[in-house]
Formats: C-alpha cells, structure tokens, sequence
C-alpha cells in the first residue's frame, strides 16, 4: 500500500537519504540539479517545520520523499511564458525515490497521493519546476498531466516550469 505522510522532525535524517539517492541518480543520467549545497538537511527540516515535507512510504517503507507547499513559490511570479491559470496552487519541490524504488514507476503513484492530498485542502491546480537536461523529470511530469508552461529562475538557474489542473 502506497501513502503520503506528514514528515516529522525524527524523519528528517531518512528523507535526506532519499535527497542523496535522487542527488545519485540525477549524476548517473549525466547533469547536476541538485547540488551538495542544496538541498541539504536544514531545507528539509525547513520543509518539515513547515508542514511541506512528506514521506512516500510502500507497504510501510520510506521510499520517497516530496514537499508539497500550499503558500506559493515567489520563483513563480516571473516566467517567460504564462501559466494556465492564477488560481490558488500547491507547489511541488524536492521529489526524490530511495535507490531501491527508483524506476519501478512509483513515481505515478506518488503524484496520484500528492493529486489526492491538493484535493483535500481545496487545492486544483500544481505547480512544478525541473532542469532542462532532467529529460527522464519532464517525461514522468508529462506523463502525469502536467503542460509545460514556460521558464523560470530557480535556485540561481533556468528550469523549466510546469502545471495541471485536477479535473
């Protein structure tokens, strides 16, 4: 069974191992996004104290880890290009899949959870950013229901910005 559930500040050390294995996984496709500076362990008890860091647990095992903000993302507010609507957005960062989970397709799963948490607190619409050479990111992104939408500035570089409106 697949879940999203709240970090909490004892999870911090274990949703940074998945960071690390996505850092891993991003250098073995051949680009950098993530950097040993960021993110690092106090982004993602930032995350956490923020009530936006969650772990994607299968049958009970950390598997992944996502922050999920409803406060928007002022990176946001400049694109070249336009966004599909102004409504109210949550805001996906940080996504990562621990070593043993990474390619199993968990990714679909873990957007259909984050589809349903939007839902819940009266959310329709996401937003997401990735790097250009982050091509497997823009695939999997696509394939869930997200349009790219435009460039924005981002931790100090071009990503490409993405959004889906939950029907």
């Amino acid at each position: 069974m697949n879940t999203l559930e709240l970090a909490r500040m004892e999870d911090a050390a274990a949703c940074y191992r998945v960071i690390e294995d996505g850092r891993a996984f991003q250098q073995e496709q051949g680009f950098v996004q993530w950097t040993k500076s960021y993110p690092d362990l106090d982004a993602i008890r930032q995350d956490i104290r923020a009530g936006d860091g969650y772990l994607i647990r299968v049958d009970g095992e950390n598997a992944g880890y996502v922050s999920v903000g409803f406060d928007g993302e002022p990176a946001y507010a400049s694109i070249a290009g336009r966004w599909h609507t102004e409504e109210p957005y949550a805001v996906i960062h940080r996504m990562a899949f621990a070593r043993r989970f990474q390619g199993t397709g968990l990714s679909g799963a873990a957007f259909a959870l984050i589809d349903a948490l939007c839902r819940s607190k009266g959310v329709r619409n996401i937003r997401i950013n990735t790097a250009p050479p982050n091509l497997r990111m823009q695939h999997v992104l696509e394939k869930n229901g997200f349009s790219r939408c435009g460039v924005i500035v981002f931790q100090g570089g071009e990503k490409i910005a993405y959004d889906k409106t939950l029907p």
